[in-house]
C-alpha cells in the first residue's frame, strides 16, 4: 500500500458520513448494561422511518462518563447531545428529537469540568469511532505516522524523536520510553521481540482495558513504530482472559490490517516485516511484571526472575525484548505525527505529555479522564470528579492500584506527575485512582489490599509468599480489635522486610498501602489498639470486683 492508497480511503471514508451520526458506547461496561440492545434499537428505529440516508448508528468505545451509562451520543449539524443511562425503550424518544425537538431523557452538560479539562491524546478517538472499523481508524489519520517513520525516517531517528519528547512509561515505574527503545535498538542480535503488557489486573483500573476496546489500532500502529525503531519483526500483545471484548477487537483490528498490509511483510512497499500475534493470559496479577509474563508467553508458568539480566539484553526465549504498556504505545502515532516538541510542552519539566486514570470510588463521576501531567489531585477529585456524594467530604485517594499508597485530603494541592506521587508515598501506577470518603477506614483499605497482594503472590520467594500472610493476619487482628502495641511494631518490621528482599516488584510495593496509611493515618491505627487495651482494662476491674 502507498500513501496515496491510505489517503483514499481516509477520503472515501469521510465522504461517505452521514449528516447525523448516532453513537453507541459499546465499551464492556456499557455492554453490561444492555446497550447492544440499545444499538439495535435504534438502528431498527431509523430503518422504520426511513432515515437511513441522513443518520448513522454506529458503536464507539468508552465515552467517559462511565456511571451514568448506557451513554448515546447524537451528532447534528445544530450541535451534540449525550444522552445517559439509555435504555432500548429510549431509542424511539431519541430518533423523535433527532430535529431539534426535547426528549424525557437525561442529557449530560459537555460543558462540566469533566469533560473540559481533559485534553485527550491517548483517547483523542474514544468515543468517537468505530473501534471494528479499520477505515475510520484511517480517516482520523490513523496509520500515516507509520507510513512517515517508514518512507521517511531512520530508526534512529525514531528513537531520538521518543527520547526527546520525554514520554515516560505507562505502566507506573516511569521509565524513559526513548533510554528503553535505544537499548534494545543497540542489542546485537538477529532476533528481537516487541510486547505490548495489557495484563492490566488493579482494582479499580480499566485504562488499558478502555483503549484498547475503544482504539485497538493505535495500539498496533503504535507497536510497528517501536518494532521499527528496535529492529523487531514480531510482537505480542499479552492480554489477560476476563477482558473478551478487548480480545475480540484486537483480533479484529490484527486482521484488518494484514489484509490492507499495514502489518505482515513488506509494510508499505518497505522492507520492513512485522507480525502481531495476541497471547491470552489467565488472570494471574504477578504476570504483569515483565519477567513472569514472558515466561508466560513462552508457556511456562508466570514466575519472575531476578534481573540484571533486563528484557532489552536477553528476553522473550533470550532475545533482546522491548516490553511497553497499552498507554505508551497509543502515545506513540500522536508524537510521530506532531513532533517530540509538541508533546514535550504538555505536563511538567520531568513528566511529559498527560496521563489517563480510571476515577472510582466514592465519587460523583466515575470514569475515564486524561488530563495533562501536573494537574493537581483537588481539580481531578473535586471538579471533574464531583465531589463525594450527598455531602460527604473526601478522606484520601488511592493512586498506583496495590503498589501505590493512599494520599490524605490534605495534600489534594498536589500536582499529579512522578516525582509527587513517590515523595508522598505513592506512585503513578498504570492509572487506577480510587477515592475514600470520611466513612472509609483506612486500616481496612490496608487490609483490603494486603489481602489481594496476598492472594495474588506467586510464591517463588519467601518474603511476599510468608510476609504478606503475616502482614493480613495482623491487620484483621487490628481489625478485630485484638492487637497491641507490639503487633504494630511487629507489622511495620514486615513492611520493611518484604519491601526490601522480596524478589519483584509484587512483593516489594506491596507494603505501600500500610505505610502510607501508617504515615498518614497512625491515629486510626492506635485508636484500634487503646479501644482494645481499654476493653482488657475493663475486664481486669470486672474480674477483681
Amino acid at each position: 500500500m502507498e500513501l496515496n492508497e491510505l489517503l483514499a480511503i481516509a477520503k472515501q471514508e469521510r465522504s461517505q458520513a452521514k449528516p447525523v451520526q448516532i453513537r453507541c458506547c459499546t465499551a464492556a461496561g456499557c455492554l453490561s448494561g444492555n446497550a447492544a440492545s440499545v444499538k439495535h434499537e435504534l438502528e431498527a428505529g431509523i430503518k422504520a422511518e426511513g432515515l437511513e440516508k441522513d443518520v448513522q448508528v454506529s458503536g464507539v468505545g468508552c465515552m467517559r462518563l462511565c456511571c451514568q451509562g448506557p451513554l448515546v451520543q447524537v451528532d447534528t449539524p445544530a450541535g451534540s447531545k449525550l444522552y445517559e443511562q439509555v435504555t432500548p425503550q429510549d431509542a424511539f424518544a431519541i430518533i423523535e428529537a433527532l430535529d431539534g425537538g426535547k426528549t424525557h431523557i437525561s442529557e449530560i452538560d459537555l460543558s462540566q469540568p469533566f469533560f473540559s479539562y481533559q485534553k485527550p491524546i491517548v483517547l483523542e478517538n474514544s468515543g468517537k469511532i468505530d473501534p471494528e472499523k479499520i477505515q475510520a481508524y484511517i480517516a482520523a489519520k490513523g496509520y500515516q505516522a507509520l507510513y512517515h517513520v517508514l518512507r521517511e525516517m531512520t530508526p534512529g531517528e525514531v528513537v531520538e524523536t521518543i527520547s526527546r519528547s520525554g514520554l515516560r512509561g505507562r505502566g507506573g515505574a516511569g521509565y524513559p520510553t526513548g533510554i528503553k527503545w535505544a537499548t534494545v535498538a543497540k542489542a546485537k542480535s538477529g532476533r528481537k521481540f516487541v510486547i505490548c503488557n495489557a495484563d492490566e489486573g488493579d482494582p479499580g483500573a480499566f485504562m488499558d482495558r478502555s483503549v484498547l476496546e475503544s482504539d485497538p489500532h493505535r495500539v498496533l500502529e503504535g507497536m510497528a513504530i517501536a518494532a521499527y525503531a528496535v529492529g523487531a519483526n514480531q510482537g505480542y500483545i499479552y492480554v489477560r482472559a476476563e477482558y473478551p471484548v478487548a480480545i475480540h477487537r484486537l483480533q479484529t483490528a490484527i486482521h484488518q490490517a494484514q489484509r490492507l498490509g499495514l502489518l505482515g511483510s513488506q509494510i508499505f512497499e518497505s522492507p520492513f516485516d512485522f507480525k502481531i500475534d495476541i497471547r491470552i493470559g489467565a488472570g494471574a496479577y504477578v504476570c504483569g511484571e515483565e519477567t513472569a509474563l514472558m515466561e508466560s508467553i513462552e508457556g511456562k508458568r508466570g514466575l519472575p526472575h531476578p534481573r540484571p539480566p533486563y528484557p532489552a539484553e536477553s528476553g522473550l526465549w533470550g532475545h533482546p525484548t522491548l516490553i511497553n504498556n497499552v498507554e505508551t504505545f497509543a502515545n506513540i502515532a500522536p508524537i510521530i505525527r506532531n513532533g517530540a516538541d509538541w508533546f514535550a510542552n504538555i505536563g511538567t519539566e520531568k513528566s511529559k505529555g498527560t496521563k489517563v486514570f480510571a476515577l472510582a470510588g466514592k465519587i460523583r463521576n466515575t470514569g475515564l479522564i486524561e488530563v495533562p501531567m501536573g494537574t493537581s489531585l483537588r481539580q481531578i477529585v473535586e471538579e471533574m470528579g464531583g465531589g463525594i456524594p450527598d455531602g460527604g467530604t473526601a478522606k484520601a485517594v488511592q493512586t498506583g492500584g496495590p503498589s501505590g499508597g493512599c494520599i490524605p485530603a490534605s495534600a489534594f494541592d498536589t500536582p499529579v506527575d512522578y516525582e509527587s506521587l513517590t515523595n508522598l508515598g505513592s506512585m503513578m501506577g498504570s492509572g487506577g485512582m480510587i477515592v475514600m470518603d470520611d466513612s472509609t477506614n483506612m486500616v481496612d483499605v490496608a487490609r483490603f489490599f494486603m489481602e489481594f497482594c496476598m492472594d495474588e503472590s506467586c510464591g517463588k520467594c519467601i518474603p511476599c509468599r510468608v510476609g504478606t500472610v503475616q502482614m493480613h493476619k495482623l491487620l484483621t487482628k487490628l481489625m478485630q480489635g485484638k492487637a497491641t502495641q507490639a503487633d504494630m511494631t511487629l507489622l511495620e518490621e514486615l513492611c520493611d522486610m518484604v519491601k526490601h528482599t522480596s524478589l519483584c516488584g509484587l512483593g516489594q510495593s506491596a507494603p505501600n498501602p500500610v505505610l502510607s496509611t501508617l504515615r498518614y493515618f497512625r491515629d486510626e491505627y492506635v485508636a484500634l489498639i487503646e479501644e482494645y487495651l481499654e476493653l482488657i482494662k475493663d475486664e481486669e476491674v470486672g474480674a477483681m470486683v
